[in-house]
């Protein structure tokens, strides 16, 4: 299943590929371009390919902007698959930017990277703001770490403190979106071979990479929900429930090759929209 020079033929692509596209992208964002995520779009998608990543989009992505995604986070494998599908910076943790490689990486696709420590909500909120208010969308994983990739952690509601943004009247645009990884060379994958693509606890990262560089084809599906803002729901934690709720049943129902079946409250929801 594992092939070495897989693997050493892909990251040594991958690594030309990087070199090839952050200069020209650095020039870009110096020079103020508006198109600059244009660039690193195509720089994830060809990622994916290079990685043996084949991404496969359910659903409809908004193109609001500026939209809050929210999504589950399994591994850094997410930055490549969400990068290349979705127009947005991510949020990431601030410990991110010092990792090597990694960090310049982020910074060349204006990540907004967070403080997660408690005590820190006010200046995680206005940073997101501040991006949002200036028209960019945002990557949003919830959970605040990645997990297995056969469950999802709570949202954490603290980090939906910009719900409340309104854009030209209207709070701003929020949509749940599912990553699975369901087969590797068209073999369903059980739980157990999902950590194959899930990077998560005290995992070491560079055997983690070695390894999945080296597998054959893995593909990931992406599910985009029906959009949501917070006027639909009560209160900010209501909404980070809704959220994890839909998230939840999108990555269970690509797991086990099921039809997408959304939450009750969801669906009445959805329903009283197509009626208004």
């Amino acid at each position: 299943m594992h092939s070495r020079l897989r693997a050493i033929r892909r990251l040594t692509l991958f690594v030309l590929w990087a070199l090839l596209v952050a200069p020209p992208q650095w020039i870009l964002l110096k020079l103020g371009y508006r198109r600059w995520q244009a660039l690193p779009r195509r720089f994830h998608r060809v990622t994916c390919r290079i990685l043996g990543l084949q991404v496969q989009v359910r659903g409809r992505l908004s193109r609001k902007r500026p939209t809050l995604f929210v999504c589950n986070h399994m591994s850094y494998l997410d930055i490549p698959v969400l990068g290349g599908v979705l127009e947005g910076s991510f949020v990431a943790k601030s410990e991110v930017d010092t990792w090597p490689g990694f960090g310049w990486l982020s910074r060349l696709q204006k990540t907004v990277f967070i403080n997660r420590k408690q005590g820190s909500t006010a200046d995680q909120r206005d940073s997101l703001l501040g991006r949002l208010e200036a028209g960019d969308s945002l990557i949003l994983f919830p959970e605040g770490t990645s997990s297995d990739g056969n469950r999802l952690l709570p949202f954490k509601s603290a980090l939906f403190a910009v719900a409340n943004l309104e854009v030209d009247g209207e709070p701003i645009t929020i949509q749940p979106v599912s990553v699975s990884v369901t087969h590797l060379d068209g073999i369903p994958l059980g739980r157990w071979l999902r950590p194959y693509y899930a990077w998560y606890g005290d995992m070491p990262l560079a055997a983690h990479v070695f390894e999945m560089a080296g597998l054959g084809r893995l593909r990931v599906v992406v599910q985009a929900h029906p959009p949501m803002t917070i006027k639909d729901f009560a209160s900010r934690k209501a909404l980070a429930n809704a959220a994890w709720e839909t998230v939840a049943a999108g990555v269970e129902a690509a797991n086990n090759g099921r039809p997408l079946k959304l939450p009750r409250a969801r669906r009445r929801l959805l329903g009283r929209r197509r009626a208004a």
